[in-house]
């Protein structure tokens, strides 16, 4: 295999996802064993072609296009790394936020906390994706063997029964050895939590259970952000009181000393609060699944009628777990799951338990090989425009954005959500890749760059995806979902938009630029929801093109929506933004560059609405 066809396949959409080559309907067994049948091949190739448009790559339009995008793209980088050289006059106010890097010539801006550690954990977190599944395969035969009966290479029921003994045991042991490694002390109030959680779900009357999970998970988002983790010296605080200084007879300094003690014992992330937002979505996961199984104890694969060790994704999610599974060492190991607990992606528990029980077909060593050679690229990728490109360190400097041109503003700014979304989705890809490694197979949660996005409502389909599927199923279908047939049905339906994104906006942070931003996404969606209503599709079928240039008129729009409220929230906030268009538009330059960007942002909607017309000649449709 050559290189360059190897690197074909490291980004192609099946090693990315399976989920993305086949519906959620459909058990990916079905394409491991159409893989070598020729008149499959051709009966699916011969569909794919009948529903996709002729290919526009090719044509004098888009010769065109990619001559803008040929200057476009390489002036964009200049004017970031223009904005970073050492001989600009405003260098030596971030030049301190920069450090020594490994590209010669060039220091590096690791100045974003959040990335900083994650780069710096990066040889350790290595050893534990190798040392984690050493370590199961060691338990695996040494302490807890299968006893294997049948013949088939289809698992009996007695056998899947052992492998999930087998895998939750370890993962139970080991999740509590990780709690206490990366908490300390803290570990228990972990567990306090996850204890208190479970007696909502399995202690209190059934038709208590949704709405106690709900009021029980958002108060704990609440109590951990006011009560900053429960510190132990805090408590003791409250309880005796305030030291006394030069005190030695009083009982209440020795209490808090001692609380003071143990927090000194907090692990390797002693502030454990401040990744329990993603263990909160698993617990609520757990109540709600063990709810809805409650009507459904006697249902099962077999009276469904398809094969429990070959489900597809939506029968691994939808058929509930048996009422055995719910237990709480299952509940444990499913919380505290080592490779998802700090950063996800997120998984159902009746996902897990199925996979637990029953091998993904989606696991294969060649895949999981070019996964990681994958993640690797964008690693390398990452850390060479973080060498060249200091726009973390201009922006935590407190700039004067009047002392920038409108280009200046602009690309520093649509780069800044280019890093959010690197620095995002290196973590998320390494613990999924993790996950694979070990076994289990996670929805991968970013599956387009952050460029190639022109749609409000397809983008949260694309960002963080195994949230948005998490939402769906226990927030947005439960609401209602949406319908805009009636007037009352469509306010409504934006009411439940709003509830969704207050939500994502307060398990994100507790913030009110997180709120703003969560409302203006909501917002945003409504110029989308209405273009799509006085626009419809089928009433342009005789004009495509006219159209598809209609539609590239909103997506600029869209693009300009995204980028402010994007910036909003997890950047430079309300302020920030402000200043911002302030210097944008101070003289006609900015508007003359303005002007550039949208014939840019027209070009690029152009090449996005390609390259899904070209998922779909290959029969992939992401709906984003």
């Amino acid at each position: 295999m050559g290189v360059v066809s190897f690197l074909r396949k490291v980004y192609n959409h099946d090693t990315l996802d399976t989920r993305f080559l086949i519906s959620t309907s459909t058990p990916y067994q079905t394409v491991i064993e159409a893989r070598d049948d020729p008149v499959a091949a051709k009966e699916r190739a011969a569909k794919r072609t009948s529903k996709a448009h002729t290919s526009r790559w090719n044509t004098p339009e888009f010769y065109l296009y990619y001559a803008i995008l040929l200057w476009v793209i390489p002036y964009m980088f200049w004017v970031a790394y223009d904005s970073s050289r050492p001989t600009d006059p405003k260098y030596r106010r971030y030049e301190h936020l920069l450090s020594e890097g490994w590209i010669p010539g060039r220091k590096i801006d690791a100045s974003d906390a959040q990335y900083r550690t994650f780069r710096n954990n990066i040889p350790y977190m290595t050893a534990l994706l190798i040392f984690h599944p050493l370590l199961r395969r060691l338990y695996n035969s040494s302490v807890y063997p299968i006893k294997v009966t049948g013949q088939s290479a289809r698992p009996t029921p007695e056998e899947a029964d052992q492998r999930l003994n087998q895998r939750a045991s370890f993962d139970f042991g080991f999740a509590l050895i990780y709690l206490v490694a990366l908490h300390g002390v803290s570990a228990f109030k972990v567990l306090a939590i996850l204890y208190m959680n479970y007696q909502v779900a399995t202690a209190l009357p059934r038709k208590s259970v949704p709405a106690a999970t709900w009021i029980f998970n958002v108060g704990t988002l609440f109590a951990n952000e006011l009560c900053k983790g429960y510190r132990f010296g805090d408590i003791a605080t409250l309880i005796a009181g305030a030291p006394v200084q030069n005190s030695l007879l009083d009982s209440g300094p020795a209490l808090v000393s001692w609380g003071r003690w143990l927090d000194s014992y907090g692990g390797l992330m002693g502030r454990w609060e401040i990744l329990f937002n993603i263990t909160v979505l698993r617990l609520i996961s757990f109540n709600l699944d063990y709810y809805w199984s409650l009507d459904r104890r006697s249902y099962s694969p077999i009276e469904k009628q398809v094969d429990p060790s070959s489900l597809s994704e939506r029968d691994r999610v939808s058929i509930p777990a048996e009422a055995k599974d719910f237990s709480f060492r299952n509940y444990v190991a499913y919380a505290i799951y080592a490779p998802l607990y700090l950063t996800g992606p997120i998984i159902t528990f009746n996902d897990y338990i199925s996979q637990l029980r029953y091998k993904s077909a989606t696991i294969e060593l060649s895949r999981t090989i070019r996964y990681g050679v994958r993640f690797l690229l964008v690693l390398l990728s990452m850390e060479v425009i973080l060498h060249y490109d200091y726009v973390q360190a201009i922006l935590k400097a407190n700039p004067a954005w009047g002392e920038y041109t409108a280009a200046q503003l602009s690309v520093l700014s649509y780069f800044n959500l280019h890093f959010i979304w690197l620095k995002l989705l290196l973590p998320w890809r390494f613990f999924r890749l993790w996950a694979l490694v070990d076994g289990i197979d996670p929805p991968e949660n970013m599956i387009r760059c952050v460029s190639d996005n022109w749609s409000t409502l397809a983008f949260w389909r694309s960002w963080h995806r195994s949230f948005y599927r998490w939402s769906l199923r226990y927030i947005y279908i439960p609401l209602g979902g949406s319908s805009f047939k009636s007037p009352r049905e469509a306010a409504r339906s934006v009411l439940t938009y709003v509830l969704v994104f207050t939500f994502v906006a307060l398990w994100h942070d507790i913030q009110m630029r997180l709120l703003i931003w969560g409302w203006m996404i909501v917002f945003f969606m409504l110029p989308e929801m209405a273009a799509g209503f006085l626009f419809p599709k089928r009433k342009w079928e005789g004009r495509p093109t006219a159209y598809r240039m209609l539609c590239c008129v909103g997506a600029v729009a869209n693009i300009f929506m995204m980028m402010s409220a994007n910036l909003v929230g997890f950047a430079v906030g309300v302020e920030g933004m402000k200043r911002i268009i302030e210097g944008i538009f101070r003289d006609f330059s900015g508007l003359t560059f303005l002007l550039g960007a949208c014939i840019a942002l027209f070009v690029g909607a152009q090449a996005m609405f390609e390259i899904r017309e070209s998922e779909m000649r290959q029969g992939i449709n992401l709906k984003c």
